[in-house]
């Protein structure tokens, strides 16, 4: 009996940890969006936690591996002169991010921009 109370309260604080990082990854890009404004009236938050702290923890950075940019890349090859209103729209997600994801991409040689679309890059006009 003793060990299984054991083993579940390491499972409890591991999960324990696992939620502290990721309050303070959702902290940070919080943040990193609002820079750092308080919340709205009436809108709780939680109490800040330093990054100092979750680097010494050892968690991961960011899980991505370019979904996002993959995902975009895929579209304009599906629908060349495609918009970034209308990829934002598939993806369920706001237009601003792709703001930052299509230059990459053209950077990387993936597309092009012609009038307002994205094209794939070495599609002639």
């Amino acid at each position: 009996m003793a060990e299984f109370v054991d083993s579940t309260v390491r499972e409890i604080d591991a999960r324990l940890s696992e939620l502290r990082d990721e309050v303070t990854r959702l902290e940070a890009a919080r943040n990193a969006l609002t820079g750092g404004r308080r919340a709205r009236a009436g809108a709780t938050a939680a109490p800040t936690r330093r990054a100092a702290s979750r680097r010494s923890s050892g968690a991961r950075g960011r899980r991505g591996g370019n979904t996002r940019a993959n995902q975009a890349l895929a579209l304009v090859r599906s629908r060349p002169g495609i918009t970034i209103p209308e990829i934002a729209k598939e993806l369920g997600i706001e237009p601003n991010y792709l703001y930052r994801v299509m230059p990459k991409l053209v950077e990387q040689g993936q597309v092009t921009r012609r009038d307002q679309g994205w094209h794939p890059a070495g599609e002639t006009a």
